[in-house]
């Protein structure tokens, strides 16, 4: 589904992601984990096309999209789910929806019931401005946004940044079943150890913007092996 080969990447003349080798298979929970700063937000922003690499190549479904702008792989069937999340906060929360439809031109049909069972609170509240909404609320309609238009693969920038812990752990939840009920493939890069537990089928451990370890199985059970990398 997803491959980087070699990838280089910055801003300006600073150096941050230094030959990235990661791949997700169809169908996979793969996590990017990391203290603050290793280039994990960097790592999430280039599978996007937000930012170019300086080397190495971007491979998606197939197709080498390493020149592709985010407009055009978002179209292919990325759904990107930033770390601020960036909703429209004048918006209500259908119209907010309405806004990924242009996602995954390719696919055959939208989501729009299946969000709103994941999502309830948005069904109750679709008339509501989304800037009026709690962090965990605006968290849980940007992952709605990203998924209404059956995406192929979801990239989510730290889902638990600013969220009290019992919806970080309802969306830690959700992410496993849509991944189980729709087959959607998912990487997400996250410090938190609960969630990395929760929702990764393995993770890439990061530093200084290089992928220096992979673990999954018994190693993502355990706390010390995971809290290796995450701790200051």
């Amino acid at each position: 589904m997803l491959e980087l080969d070699g990838v280089r990447a910055g801003y300006g003349s600073t150096p941050i992601l230094r030959d990235v080798d990661l791949s997700v298979t169809e169908g996979e929970i793969v996590g990017v984990m990391g203290k603050n700063g290793v280039g994990k937000t960097t790592l999430i922003r280039t599978v996007m096309g937000q930012l170019e690499p300086t080397e190495g190549t971007v491979t998606f479904d197939g197709e080498d999209v390493t020149d592709r702008p985010p407009h055009e792989r978002a179209r292919l069937g990325m759904g990107y789910i930033p770390q601020a999340r960036e909703i429209f906060p004048d918006l209500t929360v259908e119209q907010n929806l309405r806004m990924g439809e242009t996602v995954n031109e390719g696919g055959d049909r939208l989501l729009y019931d299946e969000v709103f069972e994941y999502f309830p609170i948005l069904a109750e509240r679709r008339d509501q401005d989304g800037g009026t909404m709690s962090g965990g609320q605006q968290q849980m309609l940007a992952i709605a946004r990203a998924l209404v238009a059956n995406p192929d693969l979801l990239l989510l920038d730290e889902p638990s940044e600013g969220i009290q812990p019992s919806i970080v752990e309802q969306i830690s939840e959700d992410m496993r079943t849509i991944n189980e009920e729709l087959g959607t493939t998912i990487l997400f890069v996250e410090q938190n150890l609960q969630v990395i537990r929760d929702m990764a089928d393995r993770c890439y451990a990061m530093e200084r913007g290089t992928l220096v370890d992979q673990l999954d199985g018994d190693a993502l059970s355990d706390e010390d092996a995971i809290a290796e990398y995450l701790a200051v």
